[in-house]
């Protein structure tokens, strides 16, 4: 890797800026700017003194693993809020650079795919501010509503529009040649089940109960039951699954979602937090992020920032995560309910 291209990877990195390169190495911030498009090279007496500012060997200065690269743009998609555009640029080059040298590189595909997801998230999130200002102003602006419901995944009540057609086309061709993948089958199974297409949903279902044979068949019945105005025999599917599979998380997890959008919320939290409790560390937070939710919505804002704060400290203690967005969006929905408390 060019010396210029190493100190911009770097620089980057570290979250520096050109000028506070230059100022720590006592040159030009323009000085940088040339390394960094290969217009020039650093004197060779500099290369200490950068190696220094990046905690780096001077041989390391001229190689850059692409492992490292590839860890650190996958840590971006858990710690930032926010990708700077010339950061996400300079990532889509080293990830096609990196399919030029294998076009099959699943890993480059995924982050590709997960950099532009993040991108989405972090426009959609400036796109619902900016329609919450439109309704502030104008609350019958219908483009303000429109605006906002797109950037938050909103529901806006036109069938054609809110449906999964295209979805579910494309894991129904999918499964023609995986038919026993079970990501493939779950993906299809949800998202006809969302639109309501429950006797197309069973043969899928009834697959699963044979390639997966966990605890999903009993629960997806019980949505199928449940879609069909069959309250009792849904909760009869859905707890079964539990008696069948008690020491799966995961299964007090399925049955919390569903209990909780029955409006059964003490049911609710109690499984979310078995689900956490009964896991191995690292441990999920899905459940505390639900019960967070439920607490907020009951009117229990102390045990809602309890739940955030849970959050916060399973991240420290077992993922070692101590800042960036993960810690950060919890600290601000705990900084927001506090409000509350006033």
């Amino acid at each position: 890797m060019d010396i210029g291209k190493q100190i911009k990877t770097l620089r980057l990195a570290k979250g520096v800026t050109q000028e506070e390169l230059a100022t720590y190495l006592g040159v030009s911030f323009q000085a940088v700017s040339k390394w960094e498009t290969e217009t020039s090279t650093p004197d060779i007496t500099l290369l200490p003194k950068i190696a220094v500012f990046f905690g780096i060997t001077i041989d390391e200065l001229f190689q850059i693993p692409n492992e490292a690269e590839f860890e650190r743009i996958e840590n971006m998609f858990w710690h930032e809020r926010r990708i700077n555009p010339e950061t996400f640029r300079h990532c889509v080059q080293f990830l096609e650079n990196m399919l030029q040298d294998n076009p099959k590189s699943i890993r480059a595909y995924s982050c590709l795919a997960y950099l532009y997801n993040h991108r989405a998230k972090s426009d959609h999130e400036i796109a619902s501010e900016y329609a919450k200002k439109v309704l502030a102003l104008n609350p019958n602006e219908k483009s303000g509503w429109v605006a906002f419901l797109e950037a938050n995944n909103g529901v806006c009540g036109d069938e054609w529009y809110d449906n999964h057609f295209e979805v579910i086309a494309y894991f129904k061709e999918f499964l023609k040649t995986n038919p026993d993948n079970v990501l493939g089958l779950y993906g299809i199974i949800e998202n006809l089940l969302d639109d309501n297409r429950y006797d197309e949903a069973i043969p899928y279902i009834e697959r699963i109960r044979t390639v997966a044979k966990n605890y999903q068949y009993e629960i997806y019945m019980g949505d199928v039951m449940l879609g069909k105005g069959k309250l009792q025999e849904a909760i009869t599917y859905w707890n079964a699954a539990v008696v069948h599979y008690p020491e799966a998380w995961q299964v007090y997890c399925c049955r919390a979602d569903r209990l909780k959008k029955l409006g059964r919320y003490e049911e609710a939290l109690g499984d979310y937090e078995k689900c956490f409790a009964i896991q191995q560390p690292p441990r999920i937070t899905d459940g505390l992020h639900s019960m967070a939710q439920l607490h907020e919505l009951l009117g229990d804002y102390a045990a809602a920032i309890d739940d955030r704060e849970r959050i916060i400290k399973c991240l420290q203690d077992e993922y070692n995560t101590v800042s960036g967005e993960g810690i950060d969006s919890q600290k601000r929905e705990i900084k927001r309910l506090k409000q509350y408390l006033k």
